[in-house]
């Protein structure tokens, strides 16, 4: 073992990393840990100066960002998706725990912060990840560019919103077969209910719902998984902030 590996191991704890990929039957290589050491040690550096996460101790970032963001294999096979879209992407969670975890993946980080970008261009070049890239922009403009319109297997989000509004975010982003999973807490009848209308008008169905624990905790978690059946009608997304105020209902 390198010197720096060994280091990563007698500095940092990362049981709770290996045990929760273990679970989702995933194997970490030692490169993988070193990057998602040295990606919590950047989010808690320029979270110094810079709104990124209120979540900085060590052992809740792997739980609750890290794990977290990768237990979306819980829900579908990610050596089936090529591209993929994180949609608000803050902090970059799950896009780059992602990334790290699945290399071939190509990775587009979204989101309307240029200094969250700045942040996460820094992240990309430390970890010396290749096939991710940062766009500046809001979900509902982005979607009506067309090298991003329908260009993609899949679209995340680990945003706080309903899945009626997320939805218009995150559909008109998926290629016609490929999925949006909403990342959420807690159970999702009635927001699966209250969704129902926009998923079908944005051109999706929905396949399953994922519940779980998070390994090790009581946290209680769902990944909705959209698949899209149809194309978006050019009419959505609408512009920017109608999602929120105006869901489809």
């Amino acid at each position: 073992m390198s010197e720096v590996t060994n280091q990563v191991q007698e500095t940092y704890c990362l049981d709770i990393l290996e045990n929760g990929s273990q679970e989702f039957g995933l194997t970490l290589t030692e490169g993988q840990k070193q990057q998602f050491v040295r990606y919590y040690e950047m989010l808690v550096e320029w979270n110094k100066v810079m709104n990124l996460t209120g979540i900085t101790e060590f052992q809740e970032v792997l739980t609750k960002h890290f794990v977290d963001s990768i237990s979306i294999v819980k829900a579908l096979d990610m050596e089936n998706i090529k591209s993929c879209i994180d949609v608000g992407t803050g902090a970059g969670f799950p896009g780059i725990p992602l990334k790290i975890m699945f290399p071939h993946l190509q990775v587009t980080l979204l989101d309307s912060l240029n200094k969250r970008l700045k942040f996460l261009d820094a992240v990309i070049g430390e970890l010396g990840l290749e096939g991710i890239h940062t766009v500046h922009g809001r979900a509902e403009d982005g979607a009506r560019r067309q090298e991003h319109r329908e260009q993609y297997d899949l679209s995340v989000t680990r945003a706080v919103a309903r899945l009626c509004t997320i939805s218009e975010y995150c559909m008109p982003y998926v290629k016609q077969g490929g999925f949006f999973v909403a990342y959420k807490s807690g159970k999702m009848q009635e927001e699966l209910l209250e969704g129902k209308k926009a998923v079908s008008v944005l051109g999706g169905k929905v396949e399953k719902t994922e519940e779980f624990l998070l390994p090790g905790t009581d946290m209680e978690r769902s990944l909705v998984v959209i698949q899209k059946a149809k194309p978006t009608p050019k009419r959505y997304p609408r512009k920017a902030g109608t999602p929120a105020k105006e869901p489809i209902l």
